[in-house]
This record gives structure tokens, C-alpha cells and sequence, in this order.
């Protein structure tokens, strides 16, 4: 279970990184969510941000699959956050997957000016390899959570996106019309 780290207001110099990553369906964005409402509800000024072109459930907010929600703001380029953090205490980004290699700057300049980043991304592809810029965001992180879900064939816990689709492009945004979540031997007996 993750526990929050103490946040000292008189000491605010440096932020850190929490990263939440896994496969489809295993309750990233739900993770993601729950942190973020903790912040709010400790009265620190919280900003979401989530890519643009994920317009699954809503063009704004952060949406889980299980149709928990979060008020956000859709943006195209990983610097945009950097525009619209302005003087907030928390940052959370869903969907980290989707952002580009400037993401990693972004957030390290958002910890040196004193936020707490919280992000959210698939670490692997549904290749089974690693889904940039999660992996270096994962090396980088203060801390880590690894959420699975369950496998869609046999009810084990899972942690590999399998794509019942035949298109081959890296993003391919969609839900369960187009991927379930699999353990690694029902992955591997249908490999991409």
C-alpha cells in the first residue's frame, strides 16, 4: 500500500515524482484519482492534466473505467503543462504514455520548483515492450506503484495490454473493443 510522503509547507523546495503504471484495466487512473482527491481534500491546490487526444469518456476530464472522475485540462504538449501549472502544490497526469520524451524535463523542472508530480501510464506497449517516456519516468520516480489487473482468459493476476486488433501502430487509444488484459502465459499464447 502506498503511503503518502509528509508534506512540509515551511520546507518547500523540492517536489518529487509518484508514478503509477501497469497494464490496461488494472486501476491506474482510479489510483491516480484517489491520490489526487486526498490533496484536495488536504486543501493543497491540485492541477490535472491529461493528452488531448485521449477522448475516451470525456474531452477534459480524467475518467477511469469505472467512471470515477476528476476535473482536468486536455493538453496536446507536454510543455503546456509547464504554462498552466502556475502556482499549484500537486500536479497529476494521466495517460503519461501519450506525452512525448519532453515530458521528462517538464516534470523535472515541475519537482525542482516544489510539486509533487503523480502520474499514470501503461509501462509496456501491447507489444510487451516498454512504453516511452513511462520507463524513464519510472527511474526517475521518488516513488512507484505497479497496479495489475486481472487476465481476461483466466482470471490470474495480469499485467500485459493485449491488442485484439491486428493493427500494428504503437497508439491505438480504445478500451475493452480493443484490448483485455492477460497474464503472461494466455499473452504469450497470442502474441501480437
Amino acid at each position: 500500500m502506498f503511503v503518502e510522503p509528509h508534506h512540509h509547507t515551511e520546507n518547500k523546495s523540492i517536489g518529487w515524482l509518484e508514478v503509477i503504471c501497469g497494464s490496461m484495466f488494472s486501476g491506474k487512473t482510479e489510483e491516480l484519482i484517489r491520490r489526487l482527491n486526498r490533496a484536495l481534500i488536504a486543501n493543497l491546490h491540485v492541477e490535472i492534466f491529461k493528452p488531448s487526444i485521449d477522448k475516451r469518456y470525456h474531452i477534459n476530464n480524467v475518467v477511469s473505467h469505472n467512471a470515477t472522475e476528476i476535473r482536468s485540462t486536455a493538453v496536446d504538449f507536454a510543455h503546456d503543462i509547464l504554462l498552466l501549472a502556475g502556482e499549484c502544490d500537486v500536479v497529476g497526469i494521466d495517460e503519461a504514455q501519450f506525452f512525448d520524451d519532453t515530458l521528462i524535463e517538464v516534470i523535472e523542472k515541475l519537482i525542482v520548483s516544489g510539486k509533487r508530480v503523480i502520474i499514470a501510464g501503461l509501462d509496456m506497449d501491447f507489444e510487451g515492450k516498454p512504453f516511452a517516456p513511462v520507463p524513464q519516468l519510472l527511474a526517475i520516480a521518488d516513488y512507484v506503484t505497479k497496479v495489475h489487473a486481472i487476465c481476461a482468459q483466466c482470471g490470474k493476476v495480469a499485467h500485459f495490454s493485449y491488442r485484439l486488433s491486428q493493427d500494428k501502430s504503437q497508439i491505438q487509444i480504445g478500451e475493452k473493443n480493443k484490448y483485455e488484459a492477460r497474464c503472461r502465459r494466455c499473452y504469450l499464447k497470442n502474441e501480437p
